[in-house]
């Protein structure tokens, strides 16, 4: 069992997440149920798909845990994509997501491919 809270990915992860819920909160109330809750459960399902692996005995599983994760942060490119796209989200505030989000997403793979080649 390693300690997440630790570990840097997760710290900024979680920054992250409460990134969105602060950029999220002026989406119209139409999207509440729609691409605003998308957004908060892709985005809170990267630290949280860490912490599980984390929580795993096996390294294998701890790599799937992560890839679940990289998944999550694709996921939630795309829609911060489509948020800029129909006008919900300015581009500006976009890019600094986006920007952050694909370190996360390079960390995530090489933390994946450390522990993978570990196995």
């Amino acid at each position: 069992m390693r300690n997440y809270k630790e570990l840097e990915i997760w710290q900024r992860s979680m920054s992250l997440v409460t990134t969105i819920y602060k950029e999220t909160r002026s989406f119209p109330d139409t999207e509440r149920y729609g691409l605003t809750s998308q957004i908060r459960r892709s985005a809170v399902s990267i630290p949280s798909n860490i912490a599980e692996g984390c929580s795993r005995s096996s390294k294998k599983e701890l790599v799937r845990f992560l890839e679940i994760s990289i998944g999550s942060a694709f996921e939630l490119e795309t829609q911060i994509i489509i948020s800029t796209s129909t006008a919900m989200l300015p581009s500006s505030k976009a890019n600094i997501i986006i920007k952050e989000l694909n370190e996360i997403q390079r960390m995530l793979n090489a933390y994946r491919s450390a522990i993978k080649y570990k196995v």
